[in-house]
């Protein structure tokens, strides 16, 4: 697998949040893909490079049409950029790019791959996962996403308040003694299954819930797609654990906010 396969992926698992929802919108614009929640929480509200770039007057103008999109729709946005659709001085140059067009750098995020995941290095917790579809799991998935990644819960409610998202953005939440303590959600896309919102509650972290539920969700998602590359963007938190489970970074996920 290669970095195409993670931008793949990515682009997927917001172009499935935006089609679940009615104000959404999902466009192909020249060498950018518009995936638009239409929400207040603007990580939501993307844009990606769908082609290569060569020169800082190619990326400039790639900035320039999503900014356009977004302003003409009132919203704030996000750039989500592989950073290998970008080559040479353009890439070295394209935080400064982003900035100098009023988009701030908001975190990198390793892009990793694993053709299959390794074993366990150690006996994982004993943990009850249920599959999201509606009612108090899908509470406790949004509530443990507003916990952990510092989001209003109104917003990140806003972002799965349809209930045709769990279709497609196939998630899951851990029990113990039936307190929800992780989650997990998974894409497929760009021939890999893709790893999202990985999050476990203070005061349940480092006791092994959270790659309880991610292996628990991604042996469920092959056995229904018969599918075993596993992708995901990893926080810094999370980066030993993954190499551990057989990961490897192929490229750098720039996240760039309006």
């Amino acid at each position: 697998m290669t970095f195409e396969n993670v931008a793949a992926n990515l682009r997927e698992s917001f172009r499935v949040i935006a089609a679940s929802r009615a104000a959404g919108e999902n466009r192909e614009l020249r060498g950018v893909s518009i995936a638009s929640a239409s929400v207040t929480f603007q990580m939501f509200n993307c844009a990606f490079l769908s082609e290569p770039v060569i020169t800082d007057a190619e990326l400039t103008q790639r900035i320039l049409l999503a900014n356009t999109h977004f302003n003409a729709r009132g919203l704030e946005w996000a750039y989500w950029v592989c950073e290998d659709w970008i080559s040479g001085g353009a890439r070295k140059r394209s935080r400064q790019l982003f900035e100098r067009l009023g988009m701030r750098h908001s975190v990198d995020l390793p892009g990793m791959v694993a053709e299959r995941v390794a074993p366990p290095a150690y006996p994982l917790p004993a943990i009850e996962v249920r599959r999201v579809c509606h009612g108090p799991v899908r509470d406790a998935f949004c509530a443990i996403g507003s916990l952990c990644f510092n989001v209003p819960i109104t917003w990140f409610t806003e972002v799965f308040d349809s209930e045709s998202v769990w279709e497609r953005f196939e998630s899951y939440v851990g029990y113990v003694d039936e307190e929800p303590v992780s989650t997990t959600a998974i894409v497929i896309g760009g021939g890999a299954m893709g790893v999202y919102n990985v999050a476990t509650v203070p005061g349940h972290r480092r006791c092994g819930y959270g790659e309880a539920v991610m292996r628990h969700a991604l042996a469920d998602a092959e056995s229904r797609h018969g599918i075993g590359r596993v992708l995901l963007q990893s926080t810094p938190a999370g980066y030993k654990l993954y190499q551990r489970m057989g990961f490897r970074t192929v490229t750098k996920v720039g996240v760039y906010s309006s």
